[in-house]
């Protein structure tokens, strides 16, 4: 479903005509932030994000698509509250589905009568996706010798951090950027900023922040703008893309 409003003026983005995507305000997803992004990390996750598991299940990583992982991931999930993500949509019957018509597999909703294709997934996870300012995580390894490596790595990594505790990154997100000039809201105010103003804001404070440092160094001589493999450094208005 096409849809050309912006979303720093847009509280939801529709998807089908019976399925939109919530832009959580900060405060909203502050409030249950390790719900709001496990449910947004699985619905947009990759097979390569989730090899230790799929491996458990004697699943190759790199044998599955993006939405074969989907089709696994979201009927459970859609039995959570989801209000966050989908409003007042009721998701607690989407299910895996046939579809006869061209063999494939989708997940249905009979009450909502909403059907996910992986058309419509697709755009339902670049929605999600430029909400949350993430990207589509994927590497392919070059052989079996550095498959095996990649997933003894990731096991051994997620043993590590299994009884780790890192408290809000979201709360430290918002402490740090409060307390920087270029940011022009108060505490308060950044509570009711949608997570898509407020993600952008950051990434824009990162670059003017790039931008000055590197200008200092071109000045001071240091920074030779020639030899810069990154030229975006060279400004600090985003790229359009």
């Amino acid at each position: 479903m096409e849809n050309n409003k912006s979303l720093l003026n847009s509280k939801v983005i529709p998807i089908t005509p019976k399925m939109s995507i919530r832009i959580p305000s900060v405060g909203e997803i502050l409030d249950n932030e390790q719900s709001y992004y496990n449910i947004t990390t699985s619905l947009t996750g990759t097979p390569f994000q989730y090899m230790v598991q799929l491996d458990d299940m004697g699943v190759d990583y790199t044998s599955i698509s993006d939405y074969d992982l989907f089709l696994m991931l979201f009927p459970s999930f859609a039995k959570e509250d989801l209000t966050l993500v989908f409003g007042d949509l009721d998701t607690t019957d989407f299910a895996v589905s046939y579809n006869p018509e061209n063999d494939t597999n989708i997940i249905y909703s009979r009450k909502n009568d909403i059907i996910i294709d992986e058309y419509v997934y697709s755009i339902l996870v670049d929605a999600i996706r430029k909400v949350n300012l993430t990207e589509r995580v994927k590497t392919k390894p070059g052989n079996e010798e550095a498959k095996k490596y990649l997933l003894e790595k990731e096991r051994k990594k997620q043993k590590r951090n299994a009884n780790n505790k890192h408290g809000s990154y979201l709360e430290k997100l918002i402490i740090a950027l409060v307390n920087r000039p270029e940011f022009k809201y108060n505490y308060e105010e950044t509570m009711d900023l949608s997570i898509y103003k407020f993600n952008h804001s950051f990434k824009q404070i990162q670059s003017s922040i790039t931008f000055d440092n590197t200008m200092i160094g071109v000045y001071s001589g240091t920074v030779d703008t020639s030899k810069l493999k990154d030229k975006s450094c060279l400004s600090w208005i985003p790229s359009i893309k």
